[in-house]
Order: C-alpha cells, then sequence, then structure tokens
C-alpha cells in the first residue's frame, strides 16, 4: 500500500527545534499506526476467506485510480484507500455457510448477508481517524436511485467514496471465477455496468472505470483470476 505524506506535515521553512521534531515524529507515528491497522484488518480477511483479502487489495488500486481521475481531494483518496481494502471487513460476522454457499441465499440469509456493511461500519467506527471511512464502508451498498441499503440513500446522498466502491466491488465481483461459477467476460460485466447506470451505479463513476478497464482487460483479467480466453 502507498504511503502517503502525513496530512499535519511540518513546513520544510521552519526551523528544526525539539518541538518540531517531536511533533514529526509524532505524525510518522501515527501514519505507521494507521497503516498497521488497516494491514492487520485485511490480514484478518485474508483469514477468513483469501479471496476476499485480495478482492480487496484489487478493489484498492482500482478505487485509487478512479478517485485520482475524478478530482478527490488527498484526504477523500485516503478515505477511499481505507474502504475499498476494508469495505467486506463486516463479512467476518457472517457464517461460512452463507459466505460460501454455491447456491442462491434464501430470504433470511440474504438478510443476514446485507448486514455486513453495518457490522463493519460498527467495528472501525470506534477507531480514531477511521470514522469517515467507516461511514463509507457503510453505504458502500448503497444504489444511486435509492434502491440499495442499508438507508435507502440516493444519487449525491451517497458518499463519492462509497460510490466508487460500489462500482469496482461489482465490476470484480461479476468478472471473478468463484468455485461454483465461471467469471463473466469482460464485454458482459462491463454491459452489465452500464445498463445499471443511473440506477444502481453512479453514471460518472461507471463511465470514469471503464474507461481504464476497457484499455486494461488483460491486466484487469489477470487480477480477477480469469483468463480473457477462458472467460470468452
Amino acid at each position: 500500500m502507498n504511503e502517503r505524506a502525513p496530512v499535519l506535515a511540518v513546513s520544510s521553512n521552519l526551523p528544526w527545534t525539539p518541538d518540531s521534531l517531536r511533533i514529526k515524529q509524532v505524525e510518522q507515528q501515527v501514519t505507521a499506526l494507521r497503516s498497521s491497522v488497516i494491514c492487520a484488518f485485511n490480514q484478518l480477511l485474508d483469514l477468513k476467506d483469501l479471496n476476499t483479502g485480495v478482492h480487496s487489495t484489487r478493489l484498492a488500486e482500482w478505487g485509487m485510480r478512479v478517485g485520482q481521475e475524478l478530482g478527490l481531494e488527498e484526504n477523500q483518496l485516503q478515505n477511499l484507500e481505507v474502504a475499498a481494502l476494508l469495505h467486506d471487513i463486516g463479512k467476518v460476522g457472517i457464517p461460512d455457510s452463507i459466505l460460501g454457499k454455491p447456491g442462491r441465499l434464501n430470504q433470511d440469509e440474504y438478510a443476514l448477508m446485507k448486514k455486513h456493511p453495518e457490522y463493519g461500519w460498527a467495528v472501525l467506527r470506534m477507531l480514531p481517524g477511521f470514522e469517515r471511512a467507516a461511514l463509507d464502508i457503510l453505504h458502500h451498498h448503497e444504489s444511486f436511485d435509492g434502491k440499495g441499503y442499508p438507508a435507502g440513500l440516493r444519487e449525491t446522498e451517497i458518499p463519492i467514496v462509497s460510490r466508487i466502491v460500489c462500482v469496482i466491488d461489482a465490476f470484480d465481483a461479476m468478472v471473478s471465477s468463484r468455485p461454483y461459477r465461471v467469471g463473466l467476460p469482460h464485454e458482459e460485466a462491463v454491459r452489465r455496468l452500464i445498463e445499471s447506470s443511473g440506477t444502481q451505479f453512479d453514471p460518472v463513476v461507471v463511465q470514469c472505470f471503464i474507461s481504464f478497464a476497457q484499455a486494461e482487460m488483460a491486466t484487469v483479467f489477470a487480477a480477477a483470476g480469469t483468463s480473457i480466453t477462458s472467460a470468452l
């Protein structure tokens, strides 16, 4: 994961004093602690389900590209990186029998699965500095038309970070192979994104994402663990 300059970086024009040095050291410690917490949670995802952890790392890379293209501010990009990496952290509270079920979930199972954004929010909001990312995770299954969950937010009521994670999460799920199904061809996944643009997905985010996903088809499929040849 790329390290970023601390938000409260000391100006290079200031003279180095014992106090300014201590401030710099504290900032570095806070940044290192933040990175360690993110990595620890991501490892927890790997322990729960290796595909989930790798999936989250991939989403962070795609999400940062979309966020930069859309001109997000530095603090939003930091939250986006956390939300993309840890958007599924709430799934640690979902039984393995549901997470790994090969067939369609029944009504009760689906209702429990839909709780994972709330579980993730409940965990991360307790950590200082992760409150905003926790909200972004809470809303990453909202739909642009207001028919998503858990709050039924619509359009710009949904945080921009959540809208980005929603698109790239759906795409990755579509093209990735699972033990019980083969991933969709790239063209079909893109078609479904476009088809649901304006209903499930933010049209601006969709357009931004597919602009580079289409240009890098081979890389996208390699990252998703699916070959273009077999998928097509």
